[in-house]
């Protein structure tokens, strides 16, 4: 049950996870993404520019951060549409 966690489950969730909001801009022709992060829970994200290569299958778009701020090597973030 949400708000039920310990101190130390609720610091593993939040401590492996970056959110962020701004504005993005969708470039269809050059296929990227460009995230215009107006601030995040990652400091150092804060009024950076990300430009991400995107492809789009079915319902699904998915693009590749190459440089994760864990440094933990390339992953690919999936958006689904909602139904």
């Amino acid at each position: 049950m949400r708000g039920k966690g310990t101190a130390e489950e609720n610091q593993a969730i939040v401590g492996g996870s970056v959110f962020h909001y701004g504005k993005y801009v969708v470039d269809v022709k050059e296929k990227t993404i460009t995230f215009n992060v107006e601030a995040s829970t990652f400091p150092n994200w804060d009024g950076a520019t990300f430009k991400r290569a995107f492809k789009v299958s079915g319902d699904q778009l998915t693009y590749t951060d190459n440089a994760p701020s864990d440094g933990s090597g390339a992953h690919d973030v999936i958006w689904k549409r909602v139904k």
